[in-house]
């Protein structure tokens, strides 16, 4: 699928901001069944300079530095990408046996999955994740079954409420709420599975929405969404830390719409949770008041044609 994304951010600062330094995550991966065709950043006013590169996750980053006044920043990403369909994950190992690679074994080489196993900013390992994660896990079961589940449940048991949290909201949070949003459910998720001792990521990216049947496709009214990336090895024999060679160990699953990811979903970075892949942050001097609109438009693009 040849999908052509569009996400743009304005600020208009009051009074202006006298200088500022912005990092955003706003280019797409290529890798895990998508490959970037073109890609285009437009900063508006001009930032004096712009330096891009990767971060510690191997995510695409621009770091924007605007040392003078200015009222008004509209930062502009567009992005012509192919997708293709992911392979199935399949049930995996019994989730405890994969819990007991991601320990320390004296000996054995060190997994970067482990990294995703530990508490993040916004998402602690907590009791209150274990409690509700347990029935979903019980003793012998294939990881990508249980972890099924969980996703099911938070789904079913989660109210979609826009507006009642923000980018802030501490993942125990949510939990106690059982509301919120993608980004929400997503912490909650990664929660429940650090929790119980395994590796999760989280994954900020798009996904594909049709209009309603008769409706026009509206530029700018799609929004970003958040998912979870489960680690699920092959685990051939017991101490072997190499697991199934080149074998996929990362599955998206999505709580919001209880799906694994598909060729209509775009990565566009991952993390341990959103503090890591804000698609624009930054420090900016004045500017006390600022409004803020974003505008996404995911939408099929046709493929190019050959003479």
């Amino acid at each position: 699928m040849r999908l052509r994304v569009i996400h743009e951010t304005v600020y208009q600062y009051t009074p202006a901001v006298q200088n500022a330094q912005h990092l955003a995550h706003l280019r797409p991966r290529s890798a895990g069944g998508q490959q970037v065709l073109a890609h285009t950043l437009q900063v508006d006013p001009t930032p004096s300079q712009c330096i891009t590169g990767q971060d510690v996750f191997g995510n695409g980053r621009a770091f924007l530095l605007l040392p003078f006044t200015h009222e008004r920043l509209r930062v502009r990403a567009e992005t012509l990408l192919e997708t293709s369909a992911r392979p199935p994950a399949p049930p995996g190992a019994p989730w405890e046996a994969v819990r007991e690679r991601l320990g320390y074994q004296r000996g054995m080489p060190y997994h970067p999955a482990a990294e995703f196993g530990f508490a993040s900013p916004y998402i602690p390992r907590h009791a209150d994740f274990v409690d509700y994660a347990r029935d979903s896990f019980v003793l012998g079961r294939p990881l990508m079954d249980a972890a099924r589940e969980l996703m099911a449940r938070i789904h079913a048991d989660f109210a979609y409420t826009a507006h009642l949290t923000d980018a802030g909201t501490p993942a125990l949070e949510s939990l106690r709420l059982r509301r919120g949003v993608c980004q929400d459910f997503a912490h909650v998720m990664i929660g429940c599975l650090r929790s119980m001792g395994l590796a999760a990521r989280y994954v900020s990216g798009y996904l594909l929405t049709e209009p309603p049947p008769g409706q026009p496709r509206l530029v700018g009214a799609d929004a970003s969404h958040a998912w979870v990336s489960v680690w699920s090895p092959s685990l051939k024999a017991e101490g072997d830390r190499d697991g199934g060679g080149n074998a996929p160990e990362w599955f998206d699953l999505d709580p919001t719409n209880n799906r694994a990811a598909g060729e209509d979903y775009v990565t566009l970075a991952i993390g341990r949770d959103f503090s890591d892949v804000s698609p624009l942050r930054g420090v900016i001097h004045g500017g006390d008041r600022h409004v803020l609109q974003v505008g996404v438009t995911v939408e099929p693009a046709e493929p190019a044609r050959r003479n």
